[in-house]
């Protein structure tokens, strides 16, 4: 959501855009809410969560922040936009140009997509039929793709070499909001990460990790969208480490950091964010390597490669 406002922002879009957002999610919600306060641009409009995803017209332009999802697909093979534009800062975006760079045959499927026999039968089908199309989009030039995420040179000529057309952001609009009310004043931040609920990383190496922050200092512990209640009322018992509910991306939550202060995270695209963010506020915005024994067998050498385009200027392996 708040990509498709830096793209409207930055005049990609033409002078209106409506947002429509999914219906049920609370960071989304929260996310419009803080947009609302702030202020939009001229033309933009986020409209409330709909039931079902409007289609797009045929002489207007398509904006998808989720290229991988099963509806999202299905669209494009009955709908004929004008042009499609994919807005996202997050890892998707990496894979999502891998995978059109491939063979014409190579599906557009989530890294770890699952589903027994059939319904995995059914989601290649789709995904290979959406990226012939999405293909064919880019042959004629009416692909785009908007990201803040440093995309690899090699990668950026290929998907170029495609026809589409590939546009970096930085968060010009953000960077030229007014702050809104204090932030923690804690000097270390954490960012919660959804690698332990989704089975990439050893639960119990986690939180020693984060009892030893909490012994060190005072810690404010940002969660991530998708962390187990469970694992949060956990890190909440941890002696030194305060839980915020901050609800919205960690982009508008912790841009009014103070030079003294510093954010901690594991290997996230929030990172790349952060840094644009907040390096003019003189704020370290550090990546933590993740040490080999903290990786569960589910995390594929593939999946780590992606994750470490992310840790740039690390603090070194966790001890």
């Amino acid at each position: 959501m708040l990509c498709a406002v830096e793209a409207h922002h930055a005049g990609l879009l033409g002078t209106r855009t409506r947002v429509v957002s999914r219906a049920g999610l609370r960071p989304l919600a929260v996310t419009r809410r803080e947009l609302h306060r702030l202020g939009l641009p001229d033309g933009l409009e986020l409209a409330g969560p709909e039931p079902d995803m409007p289609r797009p017209e045929r002489a207007a332009a398509w904006v998808v922040g989720d290229a991988f999802s099963g509806r999202v697909q299905l669209a494009w093979l009955t709908a004929f936009p004008r042009r499609v534009v994919i807005v996202d800062d997050g890892l998707a975006t990496v894979r999502l140009l891998e995978l059109l760079t491939r063979r014409p045959g190579t599906p557009l499927l989530r890294a770890r997509a699952t589903g027994g026999a059939l319904r995995s039968a059914l989601r290649a089908a789709l995904g290979t039929a959406a990226a012939l199309r999405l293909r064919a989009a880019a042959r004629s030039g009416r692909l785009t793709v908007f990201t803040a995420l440093p995309v690899p040179d090699e990668l950026a000529e290929a998907v170029r070499s495609t026809g589409a057309e590939l546009v970096a952001h930085d968060f010009a609009w953000l960077r030229g909001q007014p702050l809104h009310g204090p932030g923690p004043r804690e000097r270390t931040v954490v960012l919660g990460t959804s690698l332990v609920r989704n089975g990439l990383i050893h639960r119990e190496r986690y939180f020693t990790w984060l009892s030893g922050l909490g012994s060190a200092g005072p810690v404010a512990y940002f969660p991530h969208r998708r962390e187990d209640p469970d694992d949060l009322a956990r890190v909440g018992r941890q002696p030194g480490i305060t839980v915020y509910d901050g609800g919205g991306p960690a982009e508008m939550t912790l841009r009014g950091l103070a030079a003294e202060q510093r954010v901690l995270s594991l290997p996230s695209t929030a990172v790349t964010s952060l840094r644009v963010l907040l390096s003019a506020r003189g704020v370290t915005v550090e990546t933590v390597r993740v040490p080999d024994e903290w990786w569960t067998s589910r995390a594929a050498p593939s999946l780590r490669s992606h994750l470490s385009m992310f840790a740039h200027h690390d603090t070194g392996a966790v001890r």
